[in-house]
């Protein structure tokens, strides 16, 4: 059924301001030392044309491993056009983390030869690491990260001692870019998928915590202690679920809840933490269907329901365990497996900016999604760099999109997911974001007053298209990596009707 909205800006009740950072994303820690990440899917996939499937073995999922991760160098974070793109987005912070980050050795005096200590998995080397601190001084971000949490650094009745992290911690602050923020270890409510010592229990975790807390406070008192960084569980629906499961990663590896990580413990929080997924990509669907979502549910209200659901569940968490406090999402993406085979298209824009708009709605905080340029998921193409349509979603979200949240008067429905904000340039009026999820009806919506109008849709009304068009007009990069104008057209008081499957934003 067609919609029809009405847009009164004059009377917008303020809801809250939110952090102008509030878009962000991860750089994950496999990308800088370079290693094992998931396998890019093939053109015809990615087009919806190519099945994707993998069938299970009787060895259990790590077997699968081989058919669907393949070797990548390290990211090249000196390149200018990866540089320049990023420092389009603004001001951000970047998040150097991941399950690798638990397992990693810093070898900052070049003893190791490149070989992994018993009981780490990856090697970082200071080159590399200056390599981080240089990338996020040249953007102008904010710097957070992980610390190792493994077998090599203690077992699990040995406590956490800050061995490791002072080489990290000491180098960033020496070189002149500090760490700004930390989590203890990555996804830590699944510890034997994390990388933990054996026999880690939830005990082990909250002891460890306040010690490294207490040890940052202590040395490094201007760095934010975040956490706990948990995905699924919680009672959260990770994919579609169903009887009576949430469809999530539990159901593979043992995991724990929130409150298992947190009760108890005596250094606060200064933010509070978790991760958001829509559910499993295709890579893991054989082995987790109720995790999976098909394409042609990716408009749908239940799947776009996801980010939100997550938010408000985790709220009052927050409210708990860091009262006062930001929540953060320090991982968010499409689908957990590297994204799904629509991660790189045009149909993922319509959740992202769904996410933003509904994170904002409910709360303040930071979204980091996942990746900068790694996997299917990630803002650029691995490698190339190339912007996919996400990329250019989000610079526009970052440039119209102001801190002060407005309650729209809308009731989030097919066809009309609004949402209202301040004018990012700072003058006198209001910006709206309209999400036509139908892909068969049009949205009509009635303006008050004339409005800048930046339509948002796939090359020749494919969802699934690589390329994403800004009022018909393509967004490619031009010769010499330059971004393409993003021009809004002026549209005129009354009525105008929004194509399906279309984003817009309204300035007024």
């Amino acid at each position: 059924m067609s919609q029809f909205v009405k847009l009164n800006p004059e009377q917008l009740k303020e809801l809250r301001e939110v952090n102008p950072m509030m878009m962000s994303y991860n750089v994950e820690f496999a990308e800088v030392t370079g290693g094992t990440f998931w396998k890019a899917y093939t053109p015809g996939q990615i087009a919806g044309t190519e099945e994707f499937h993998v069938t299970p073995t009787s060895e259990g999922i790590a077997a699968m491993y081989k058919d669907l991760m393949q070797v990548y160098a390290p990211i090249d974070l000196y390149s200018e056009k990866l540089r320049s793109l990023a420092k389009e987005f603004g001001p951000v912070w970047v998040r150097v983390s991941g399950t690798w980050a638990t397992k990693t050795y810093y070898d900052f005096d070049g003893t190791t030869g490149g070989k992994a200590p018993e009981g780490y998995l990856n090697v970082l080397t200071k080159e590399q690491w200056i390599g981080v601190l240089d990338f996020v001084k040249a953007i102008g971000a904010k710097l957070i990260v992980s610390v190792a949490n493994c077998p090599g650094l203690h077992s699990a009745e040995e406590p956490w001692h800050p061995a490791e992290a002072e080489k990290l911690f000491s180098l960033s602050k020496e070189y002149g870019v500090p760490i700004n923020a930390a989590e203890f270890a990555n996804e830590p409510n699944m510890m034997e998928d994390t990388g933990f010592p054996k026999g880690y229990t939830p005990e082990h975790y909250r002891r460890d915590q306040d010690l490294f807390f207490g040890w940052l406070r202590a040395n490094y008192p201007d760095c934010l202690c975040v956490g706990p960084s948990t995905t699924g569980g919680d009672n959260v629906t990770f994919g579609k679920g169903g009887d009576g499961k949430s469809g999530g990663v539990e159901q593979l590896v043992n995991s724990c809840g929130c409150a298992d990580l947190m009760e108890g413990t005596k250094e606060p929080l200064d933010v509070f933490s978790y991760h958001y997924y829509n559910g499993i990509s295709e890579r893991l669907a054989s082995v987790m269907p109720a995790g999976h979502w098909q394409a042609e549910e990716a408009n749908s209200e239940p799947y776009l329901a996801t980010a939100l659901n997550f938010a408000r569940t985790y709220a009052p968490m927050r409210d708990k365990y860091c009262p006062g406090g930001e929540m953060w999402v320090t991982e968010s993406g499409d689908a957990g497996g590297g994204g799904d085979t629509w991660a790189s298209t045009y149909l993922d824009v319509l959740r992202t900016l769904n996410e933003l708009g509904g994170f904002a709605s409910i709360t303040n905080g930071v979204i980091f999604h996942n990746t900068l340029a790694s996997s299917d998921y990630g803002f650029l193409a691995r490698e190339v760099f190339d912007p996919r349509p996400n990329y250019f979603a989000v610079l526009l979200w970052n440039r119209l999109m102001g801190s002060t949240v407005y309650d729209s008067g809308e009731a989030i429905r097919e066809g009309a997911h609004v949402f209202a904000h301040s004018r990012k340039d700072g003058k006198d009026g209001v910006v709206y974001l309209i999400i036509n999820n139908s892909l068969t009806e049009a949205t009509t919506v009635e303006l008050p007053k004339e409005a800048q109008r930046y339509t948002l849709a796939g090359e020749n009304g494919k969802v699934r298209s690589t390329v994403m068009t800004l009022n018909d007009k393509p967004l490619v990069l031009g010769e010499g990596n330059a971004l393409p104008e993003m021009k809004p057209v002026i549209q005129e008081a009354g009525c105008v009707e929004l194509a399906p499957g279309t984003c817009t934003f309204l300035v007024m």
